[in-house]
């Protein structure tokens, strides 16, 4: 019976490693143990595999276990990073983190701003709008990249109500506008959990901030 086929073929279809991971390599690699007991076991006396043959079987045996156990490797690595990433996220929770995002405004302490107006500009507004996308309030900044405490008030100085609301930063020269910019806030952490695209931080009041987003980190009250 001639079956030197058989390892040929498997010769020319090696596996590789892929999503499967570690148990379908293992399955390949049984199933080739397999195969090529029955080649020796049922090979030709007037034409036995030729020891170069068996060598190259042999030797992609060897590759796909090392491929199996470089895998298992890779996985236990991603898993210990993984843990460190939220050891170290972790230690955010009850601080502030500043971040260009959606305020959830409650009527409790100001909301520390951070606003960067373009160099050129004479005159910085923070615009104000709520969920709905409603303009409630314009303010007048100082055109700084200090920090400045926002009390949540309406364009009358009225307390707005609870709610999320999106700020921008207007900079102008003259009336001319230069630009439009999110602007930076400080938030305090109430939650660090890890997500398909990487790590989330959560704020007060539920806003979700990516942690690459995140800009400063501080004390809470600092």
């Amino acid at each position: 019976m001639q079956v030197n086929t058989t390892g040929n073929a498997w010769s020319s279809n090696t596996p590789t490693v892929s999503q499967g991971g570690a148990s379908a390599l293992t399955s390949d690699f049984t199933t080739f143990l397999k195969m090529l007991t029955v080649q020796m076991q049922n090979q030709d006396p007037l034409n036995p595999m030729e020891a170069t043959d068996f060598s190259v079987q042999l030797a992609t045996f060897s590759g796909v276990e090392q491929q199996v156990q470089t895998n298992q490797l890779l996985n236990a690595m991603a898993g210990q990073f993984s843990l460190m990433g939220m050891a170290q996220l972790a230690g955010w929770v009850g601080q502030e983190a500043r971040a260009a995002a959606d305020v959830v405004w409650y009527g409790g302490s100001p909301v520390t701003l951070s606003p960067n107006p373009v160099a050129t500009a004479d005159r910085a507004v923070l615009t104000v709008h709520d969920s709905k996308g409603n303009l409630v309030a314009r303010e007048d900044l100082p055109v700084s990249a200090e920090p400045y405490q926002w009390f949540g008030a309406d364009s009358q100085g009225d307390r707005l109500p609870d709610g999320r609301y999106v700020l921008t930063l207007e900079s102008w020269r003259g009336d001319e506008l230069l630009a439009e910019d999110p602007v930076e806030y400080y938030g305090r952490v109430v939650e660090a959990r890890g997500g398909t695209s990487g790590a989330i931080l959560v704020f007060e009041g539920g806003i979700e901030v990516p942690a690459s987003q995140i800009t400063a980190l501080r004390m809470a009250g600092g």
